[in-house]
């Protein structure tokens, strides 16, 4: 008897690696969810307000910033897998200090900007791991599932599970439960990664890249194919403007609109991220469950664009369900944006580049997170929620129009097809050269650029 092919959204799970990889990120993403919401309140807990939680989320911007770059060079150079077991069992180490610190009294604002600042930094850390992982898991064709699979399981456990678990604690007793909840998923997850067994790791031989000379030409030459990516620089440059008007409202005002305007509290500031966070994962999922749009990138950056204009309703809402409402509509294109960029990084960027470029795509979008951080408070406080939310729906619309027209993006989506077999983009290929002058060269790239049939997954080296 023929067995039935599972749905495409669901076939990454027939690999056993990417099954143990998935419940580990399960556990993770849950753990900085439950944190996020805890932190915020051990924050609230001591007696600060907006300033004092933008100096908690700048140290953590800061930590990512400051270690990202490193993190692309280290997943290019070292097996991604070990690198990931690290990050995770110091995060439980760090997370069970700060819970033994705060059920004793003992912690301190000036510590949680620390612990702010490192957890950043692991987190610099595991995304380029992470996206260099990947593809050494599982063949090409599985990507997208895999990456809807990320984006569903993202919002799921740091805006939904993890805030509600996260607000329980609270009302139970304090944030230090919260954190004591942090610190054993982020133990199970190491369990998960040592499951998984060993992957098999492509990299480029060093060529006597070592030491610190050799960090910063590797660090180089991903700035310098940043730089003639025209498509991976216009969306990371949109990027960060985006992360500069709309970061900043989120984490660090959202909390006050919420009690504030809404007179609610961490249940109501849960159900909000809950939106989110559900609505997110149903636009990854429907991403994922689907082939990539035809004009992948003109898609992605408008969804973000487009889809930040509900957060100008924020700001002038006293009603908890219109907040909810504007971060359901948020959370769907959203995600559906996220699963395509990750996808698309994965098939374009070369293996040995893909650690350095996933670090590029963190470093260059969050590069005024910081700033973001550093300024919501202040302006919030300074000019009222209204227009400092209705600055973060209305921009990014802008900023998306113009990085798809300087980017030139419709005709590069159309010159690089990935949801088109091989004698569909041949014949893609010889259409835009037809029309836009493109020669022999593009057709060539166009056809290494489609989906190609590769074998099962790698098999544990």
């Amino acid at each position: 008897m023929t067995r039935r092919p599972l749905p495409r959204a669901l076939r990454p799970f027939e690999v056993r690696q990417f099954r143990f990889l998935a419940g580990a990120l399960t556990l993770s993403l849950f753990g900085t969810g439950t944190w996020l919401v805890a932190v915020t309140w051990q924050v609230i807990r001591l007696g600060g307000g907006p300033s004092q939680l933008s100096q908690v989320a700048t140290a953590s911007a800061a930590g990512v910033l400051a270690a990202v770059l490193f993190g692309g060079v280290l997943a290019d150079r070292v097996p991604q897998r070990l690198i990931l077991i690290t990050l995770e069992g110091l995060k439980a180490t760090l997370v069970t200090l700060a819970a033994w610190a705060a059920l004793t009294g003992a912690l301190e604002l000036g510590h949680l900007v620390a612990l702010a600042f490192v957890i950043g930094a692991t987190d610099g850390f595991f995304y380029p791991a992470y996206s260099a992982l990947l593809p050494n898991v599982l063949p090409s064709e599985q990507l997208l599932a895999a990456n809807g699979t990320e984006g569903v399981l993202r919002p799921a456990l740091m805006t939904a599970a993890g805030p509600a678990v996260a607000s329980m604690a609270i009302a139970a007793h304090s944030p230090g439960l919260a954190f004591v909840i942090v610190a054993a998923s982020q133990v199970l997850a190491v369990v998960g990664l040592l499951l998984m067994g060993r992957t098999v790791f492509e990299h480029d031989d060093d060529g006597g890249r070592s030491g610190a000379a050799g960090v910063l030409r590797d660090v180089r030459d991903g700035f310098v194919y940043m730089a003639r990516t025209p498509w991976l620089l216009g969306t990371l440059l949109f990027a960060t403007a985006y992360v500069l008007v709309v970061v900043g409202p989120i984490e660090v005002l959202l909390p006050f609109a919420v009690r504030d305007q809404a007179g609610g509290g961490p249940g109501e500031y849960a159900v909000v991220l809950a939106s989110y966070g559900i609505a997110s994962a149903v636009g990854s999922l429907a991403v994922a469950s689907w082939r990539l749009p035809r004009r992948y990138l003109t898609t992605m950056v408008l969804f973000w664009g487009i889809g930040a204009a509900p957060l100008a309703l924020v700001g002038i809402t006293t009603s908890l369900g219109v907040m909810a409402t504007a971060a359901v509509l948020m959370g769907v294109t959203g995600g559906a944006a996220q699963v395509v960029w990750g996808t698309l990084l994965q098939r374009r960027v070369p293996k040995a580049m893909l650690g350095r470029v996933s670090s590029l795509d963190f470093f260059v979008s969050a590069l005024l997170m910081p700033v973001s951080m550093a300024v919501a408070g202040p302006a919030g406080e300074a000019f009222g929620l209204r227009p400092v939310f209705l600055l973060a729906g209305l921009l990014p619309a802008v900023f998306a129009v113009v990085a798809i027209a300087l980017a030139r993006m419709a005709r590069d989506e159309l010159a690089h097809p990935l949801d088109l077999t091989i004698p569909e983009a041949e014949q893609a290929g010889r259409s835009t050269g037809q029309a836009t002058g493109t020669d022999t060269a593009t057709v060539t790239e166009v056809v290494a650029e489609a989906p190609l049939d590769r074998p099962a997954a790698p098999q544990d080296a």
